[in-house]
């Protein structure tokens, strides 16, 4: 790609864009502040905010009182220069949430499928809702992102395949942006939920980290160099399909046919499972029947965990096996990529909170010729939807911040 040269017009552009950016930020700042953490002179901060403001995109909101002479007016960014939608989707519904320039979340609504199999339709009607809520025309929207269990072809961005989704495959991208007419990304729901801990959470600035989503299901996401890593095909993070001692190999499973090879029934849930694998060691079903045989008798997986790390001393025993267990697919992990930080998350990985995650820690350590961090998720909310808000945040900042002034 040739580099652009230096010009004048480049030059604006780019201080303009690190204005905006630093407004995004830390909120409400003076001409002078913003010089100050520019490097711009008050002339130059002067001219930037002016032209930020025939565009658009920022505005006074208010002042700050000084000592000597007027106070300073403070500027922040338009909150309406543009919106965005992040959607989680999920065999149970759909979550959707649109959000302002800034980051604010304007609404979120969660739409019962009600056994719709067509995305599409799916989609289009959770959008029109949270813009419904939100009270933003859904023509407004610059971007949207959609988090979707499965597997993602990074060159296409379509589907290849869903375990839980079976209705979403390769089309389903052109459709739903043709059925939006704006720029639709699909990915993988466990690296949204990545991006938003590198965001907002326990891997916040981490440039390598791993993410285990432990849920109904497990998943994984790794992020080297401050990108995610999807693999060739899309398929990098599918650990439930690891073999692993003591458990049938998931012969089948990655492709659902008429017979259902490698699939079982839910039983708490009600959804199919992976049959065989990691997934058959550490999915829902197999947590709650292994808190079961050691007397914790709660009605899901996620309340046994839950109660098993807050007395330890009745449920220690249960989740020193089930860190044994976890550590199968973690330490494989640690091996092959030494990522120094792994996070916990999803119901399961939430709900054991620092017991769990300790437990992990040490066996990990044991067993592995490298010891990394354990930690729990901090992202607060629905890691997915945040994730996704946060991508297509990004990608309209790109659009609108450094569009060319007319």
């Amino acid at each position: 790609m040739a580099r652009r040269p230096g010009t004048p017009r480049l030059l604006r552009e780019l201080n303009d864009r690190a204005a905006l950016d630093l407004l995004v930020e830390q909120g409400p700042l003076t001409r002078a502040q913003i010089g100050e953490h520019t490097g711009l002179s008050k002339v130059t901060a002067s001219q930037l905010l002016s032209r930020l403001e025939e565009r658009g995109l920022v505005e006074v909101a208010g002042e700050q009182a000084g000592g000597r002479g007027p106070n300073a007016a403070l500027y922040a960014v338009v909150p309406s220069a543009a919106y965005v939608a992040g959607l989680e989707v999920g065999p149970d519904g759909v979550t959707a949430g649109v959000a302002d320039i800034t980051g604010t979340l304007a609404a979120q609504v969660t739409v019962d499928p009600n056994g719709a199999d067509d995305p599409v339709r799916t989609v289009h009607d959770a959008v029109v809702k949270a813009c419904r809520s939100a009270r933003v025309a859904v023509g407004r929207l610059s971007a949207f992102v959609i988090g979707t269990p499965g597997v993602v072809d990074p060159r296409s961005g379509d589907v290849q395949f869903s375990f839980d989704l079976p209705s979403w495959h390769e089309g389903v991208l052109a459709a739903l942006r043709t059925d939006l007419r704006r720029p639709v990304t699909i990915e993988n729901d466990v690296n949204l939920a990545a991006v938003a801990e590198r965001a907002y959470g326990a891997a916040r600035g981490a440039d390598d980290f791993a993410l285990m989503w432990l849920d109904r299901g497990m998943g994984l996401s790794v992020m080297l160099g401050g990108r995610l890593h999807r693999g060739r095909s899309g398929g990098a993070g599918e650990i439930g399909y690891l073999p692993v001692p003591g458990a049938p190999l998931p012969i089948g499973a990655a492709r659902r046919g008429p017979e259902d090879e490698g699939v079982t029934e839910s039983t708490s849930w009600g959804k199919p499972a992976i049959a065989g694998g990691y997934g058959s060691l550490v999915g829902a079903d197999a947590v709650r029947a292994l808190a079961h045989s050691h007397g914790i008798t709660e009605p899901t997986a996620v309340a046994c965990v839950r109660a098993a790390a807050e007395d330890e001393t009745m449920g220690g025993a249960f989740l020193d096996e089930l860190a044994v267990r976890i550590s199968y697919g973690v330490t494989s992990v640690n091996i092959v990529l030494d990522p120094g930080l792994v996070v916990l998350s999803g119901s399961l990985g939430s709900a054991g909170g620092v017991p769990l995650a300790s437990r992990i820690e040490r066996t990990v350590g044991r067993i592995s010729p490298t010891r990394p961090t354990v930690a729990v998720t901090r992202v607060e909310g629905n890691p997915v939807l945040r994730g996704a808000l946060h991508s297509a945040l990004e990608q309209a900042r790109d659009e609108v911040f450094s569009a060319d002034p007319a």
